[in-house]
């Protein structure tokens, strides 16, 4: 039952994506799309997803199938009758609000079982505002709703359930997770591992490089941090141990480039294809302001598992355990389907559902033709995808839905407004200090919550009070999923570096806490690109080079000085000295008046301490 929901849930997806019921003279409303993509994601969670979820799944109890049986008739019914029905919202009949309680109600219960209390939590606290927002004081006092309107409001309106969350999940993020799984499935996942092997292995610390490449790689079409680590963790992360690193930094190197991984171009995760929406602006301008930030983040990151490498005296990897160049130079048939992919997305202006959907008949074409390795994929290997496709997006699926239901509490109680004027207000006019206060923010409602929850939740109650006080739009929506991002890797709730700390045999606070330490370009770089927009590609080509120069610098400065490593191990006051200079050098010599005299103190002062410790590494013998 699961495999077939799964594959109608792909097909379903692959359809609308592909626009086919218009080619066929079939008229549909888009909310009828997503509530039939619901009515078979719902009842795929109550009979893949255990009501314990520590627990293992054999059987599916009886309740489970009669909670899959009433999903998949309350969201049929709404998506046959959608038409007649939507009219009849705040008239408030029982044909519309009956089936938004059992929708919202079911929700709510399988979205516990896909991540946890966390989001629910959060849920519940918006529709006790909305049935109670008028008992609130001062300036976040909403319009109260009666149950009735309010649960045919979320569960029919295009600001509810069946809204944009829902809708980029349904299609966007169908494809891409469908051509992942494609990769998976014809060997291009391991093409790439092999690869960063090839191109890292024969270098100090050639297994943390590995890591750091591998999980760029696979993090941005996957879109998940947890799943990021454990599918190339378990390969990397015992590589790294291997060679003497210890167990906790080997899974925090893996948690933080797996985490990245969702603000890497050319594909980046679920969350840019929202923010695209949400900005109005096209897939193509998020991912040009991303570039620079997102290879800020993971040169800090290289620099540091190189640095560390050297100061541990951690070699290069085995001979025996680098793949053969001609074996690996036989999948470069894999990089076209990239190739196609960013081609139609940036030169063609496609939709990002249709270039997915290209690339993914392109990597079925290049692998039935030249295989890898030796071995050609079996139609039944690609068959297989399609289902497992569908089981793969139900978190995602339930989580847009879970976030539709906040955006419009958001809009019928009027607390969007109220919000932004409140966070305007406590931040007192001051940039720095809403900043501030945002970012805590961001990583408190973050922890325990996938990027693509926290995302949504962040745009809808912080980006607006952001863009009040003249923050660039695209800087504020990238700060703030910076920031929400860094909550899977910050303890006390690091769902990421908990995750890599389980495959490592670690403790998972140690983990975390090295984890922060590896990823500390993602807590300092969007407060840049806040004050100066030169780091996401806004402005006079001068501007923005020497923006990207300075920063580079600044990245590799600091990275030493918390390595305790340039070209020699680094005394605590060398260390410190290192870090000051890479921060002013970090900073745009735009950013704010006098920027420009940091920047350039940190450039000299920065260049000058690397000459003086190279010059003492030569005065030392080579056998120290």
């Amino acid at each position: 039952m699961a495999a077939v929901l799964g594959a109608l849930l792909t097909l379903l997806a692959v359809a609308w994506a592909l626009a086919l019921p218009r080619m066929v003279g079939v008229a549909f409303y888009p909310q009828q799309f997503m509530a039939a993509v619901l009515a078979l994601a719902l009842p795929l969670a109550f009979l893949l997803l255990p009501a314990r979820r520590d627990s293992e799944r054999s059987v599916v109890p009886w309740y489970d199938l009669v909670m899959a049986l009433l999903s998949l008739t309350a969201l049929g019914y709404i998506s046959l009758n959608y038409p007649s029905v939507v009219n009849l919202i705040f008239a408030g009949p029982v044909q519309a609000w009956l089936p938004g309680i059992i929708v919202i109600l079911l929700l709510l219960e399988a979205v516990r079982r896909a991540t946890g209390w966390a989001l629910v939590v959060i849920v519940v606290i918006f529709l006790l505002y909305g049935l109670f927002g008028n008992v609130m004081p001062g300036r976040l006092q909403g319009r109260a709703q009666d149950w009735e309107r309010l649960a045919g409001y979320m569960a029919l309106d295009s600001n509810g359930i069946l809204g944009l969350p829902l809708s980029i999940a349904a299609t966007v993020v169908v494809a891409f997770i469908l051509f992942g799984n494609l990769l998976a499935a014809t060997g291009g996942s391991r093409f790439f591992t092999d690869a960063a092997l090839l191109a890292m292995g024969r270098y100090r610390g050639g297994s943390m490089k590995i890591s750091v490449v591998a999980s760029a790689l696979f993090g941005s079409i996957s879109g998940s941090a947890v799943a990021n680590v454990v599918a190339t963790g378990i390969v990397t992360i015992p590589m790294i141990k291997r060679d003497g690193y210890p167990a906790h930094k080997a899974a925090a190197i893996e948690a933080v480039a797996s985490t990245g991984g969702q603000m890497m171009p050319p594909v980046m995760g679920a969350a840019a294809f929202l923010m695209a929406e949400f900005l109005q602006m096209s897939y193509a301008q998020v991912v040009v302001a991303a570039l620079v930030p997102s290879l800020l983040y993971y040169a800090a990151l290289f620099i540091q598992a190189d640095l560390d490498a050297a100061r541990l005296g951690i070699s290069r990897v085995a001979d025996s355990d680098i793949p053969d160049r001609k074996a690996v130079r036989g999948g470069l048939h894999f990089v076209l389907g990239f190739a196609v992919l960013i081609y139609g997305l940036f030169a063609l202006n496609w939709q990002p559902e249709r270039a997915a959907l290209v690339a993914c008949l392109i990597v079925i074409g290049t692998s039935f033709l030249f295989g890898y390795r030796s071995e050609r994929p079996r139609l039944r290997q690609i068959l297989r995808t399609v289902p497992a496709t569908g089981e793969g997006v139900i978190d995602i699926i339930l989580i847009s839905a879970a976030a539709g239901i906040v955006i419009g509490i958001l809009n019928v109680t009027g607390l969007s407004f109220n919000l932004t004027y409140a966070l305007v207000q406590l931040g007192g006019g001051s940039k720095l200090v809403l900043l501030l206060l945002s970012a805590v923010i961001c990583i408190v409602l973050g922890m325990g919550l996938p990027t693509l929850g926290v995302y949504v939740l962040l745009a809808a109650l912080v980006a607006p009070a952001l863009i009040e006080v003249g923050i660039n739009p695209i800087a504020a929506h990238l700060f703030i999923l910076y920031l929400g991002m860094m909550s899977m890797i910050t303890p006390p709730i690091a769902i990421a570096s908990f995750a890599a700390a389980g495959i490592a045999k670690a403790s998972a606070m140690a983990t975390g806490f090295a984890s922060m330490k590896f990823g500390w370009a993602a807590f300092l770089i969007p407060f840049l690109f806040v004050y100066s927009p030169t780091l996401l590609m806004v402005g006079e080509p001068d501007d923005i080079a020497l923006a990207i120069t300075t920063a580079t610098l600044g990245v590799w400065l600091v990275s030493a000085g918390l390595a305790g490593y340039f070209t020699m191990r680094l005394s605590p006051v060398m260390r410190s000295l290192f870090v000051v200079s890479g921060i002013m050098a970090l900073i745009p010599a735009n950013a704010f008046p006098f920027a420009v005299v940091t920047d350039i103190a940190g450039v000299a002062t920065g260049v000058a301490l690397m000459i003086f410790n190279w010059r003492q590494a030569r005065a030392v013998p080579v056998e120290q």
